[in-house]
């Protein structure tokens, strides 16, 4: 483990496992086989035991800084994923009397334009804003013909009018279920 990479330790624990692996090697040289002195046999295990803590220090400090360094990646990585996806978004906000058309994809089975499913509208209107409920809902003025259907919808299910009312697509056709 070199400063240059790890510029938070100051190379003290790595030169003291330097001597001790050295003091290990001259005790092993030296006495070639198990050494007559107790005290050498002390001395090396002593030696050998701090060597293996020292090299359990340094794996334990290298997991811990990989570790922040993933979780500084994923952390960037969901930043970035947030930015691009946010940059689609459009926040819609209508104010009441705006005019909006409404969405009728998710109305399977409820509301059916006489046509295939593939040819049916997307969007049917327009409507009048009544009352904004809550942050993401509204009230629409419905006609007659859609007073079985909730006047509340999520603001996702809406779209903002910019058309005349003359070129709008009449409710002539729809048909409502007993679902």
């Amino acid at each position: 483990m070199s400063t240059a990479y790890h510029p938070q330790t100051d190379g003290q624990s790595e030169r003291t496992i330097q001597t001790l692996e050295e003091l290990l090697r001259a005790c092993v040289i030296n006495f070639g086989k198990e050494p007559s002195n107790p005290w050498w046999s002390f001395l090396t295990a002593t030696i050998i035991i701090l060597v293996s803590k020292l090299h359990r220090l340094r794996l334990y400090t290298e997991t811990t800084e990989k570790f922040f360094q993933i979780k500084k990646r994923i952390q960037a990585t969901r930043d970035r994923q947030k930015s691009l996806a946010n940059r689609n978004r459009k926040p819609m906000e209508f104010q009441v009397g705006d005019m909006v058309m409404l969405k009728v994809s998710p109305w399977k089975g409820v509301i059916r334009f006489g046509k295939r499913e593939k040819l049916n509208p997307r969007y049917i209107g327009p409507f009048k804003v009544l009352a904004k409920v809550g942050a993401v809902a509204y009230r629409l003025e419905l006609p007659y013909q859609l007073s079985r259907v909730h006047s509340t919808f999520h603001v996702s299910n809406l779209k903002k009018c910019y058309a005349d009312e003359p070129l709008a697509i009449s409710l002539d056709e729809i048909q409502i279920d007993d679902k």
